[in-house]
């Protein structure tokens, strides 16, 4: 019985694979622990940063309360591992990109940067967006709608909780012309046929919206309208996308 040299080829493809894979993993990680110790002395401040646009909308004097016995450390640390992962966004993408264009021909490449730097922005921007914007917004308008007979004092576990719900689903939802330019150059489907199921995209929008965001039209609104607008700039953006990273056999 001899042993199958294309079988032994495969295994030692994939082993070599899967320390490719730990060791951009393991860098991204890096990455991310090292941004998270160089800001952990900062880590409330940081809290209080975030915990900023809440503390407006609430009446003068009024301060969040933390229920648990370690809460008041554990939370500032993930708030601040929070942030280090968005620091380091750009770190990590760039480790997912780099484990797949060994299998990338030359003019599929050229997608590598432009994707992650806009993959990259368009997330923070939309966290920006979520920070500035909607949360001023959406916090204002509860606190208005509550009865004067109730005292608001929101739990920090529970403030960051809803926190990064929000930021990762306004995060994503910018992501949506990266996912619509990829889908078009890939050949998956193409741009007339995006354009033709827009109706089920600003359906899917809004019911995205009432299930990810908290029960009321405002927050759902500033969820759904971005979510639509960034469709049909992913719309604009594949056609020329597609046309700049073109393989030289398909320009002939």
């Amino acid at each position: 019985m001899t042993d199958d040299p294309n079988a032994s080829g495969t295994g030692e493809t994939f082993i070599s694979h899967l320390v490719e894979l730990r060791n951009r993993v393991m860098k991204a990680s890096l990455a991310i622990i090292v941004v998270f110790l160089c800001l952990m002395p900062w880590a409330g401040a940081i809290y209080d940063l975030l915990a900023q646009p809440m503390m407006l909308a609430l009446p003068a004097g009024s301060k969040m309360i933390a229920t648990g016995v370690i809460t008041p450390f554990l939370i500032p640390v993930k708030v601040t591992l929070l942030l280090a992962f968005m620091v380091a966004l750009p770190v990590v993408l760039y480790q997912a990109w780099a484990f797949i264009a060994p299998g990338l021909y030359t003019h599929e490449k050229k997608l590598v940067a432009p994707l992650v730097i806009s993959s990259s922005l368009l997330f923070l921007l939309g966290v920006a967006f979520c920070y500035h914007f909607v949360f001023g917004t959406v916090f204002q308008f509860v606190n208005n709608f509550a009865p004067k007979s109730i005292s608001v004092a929101p739990d920090i576990e529970s403030y960051f909780g809803f926190v990064m719900t929000m930021f990762i689903a306004f995060g994503l939802t910018f992501e949506v012309p990266i996912v619509v330019v990829v889908l078009v150059r890939m050949g998956l489907v193409s741009v007339e046929k995006l354009k033709e199921i827009r109706p089920y995209v600003i359906v899917g929008a809004f019911i995205i919206a009432a299930v990810v965001t908290p029960p009321d039209v405002v927050s759902q609104l500033m969820l759904a309208l971005p979510l639509c607008l960034l469709y049909e700039v992913g719309l604009l953006v594949a056609p020329l996308f597609a046309r700049v990273t073109q393989a030289p056999e398909e320009t002939t």
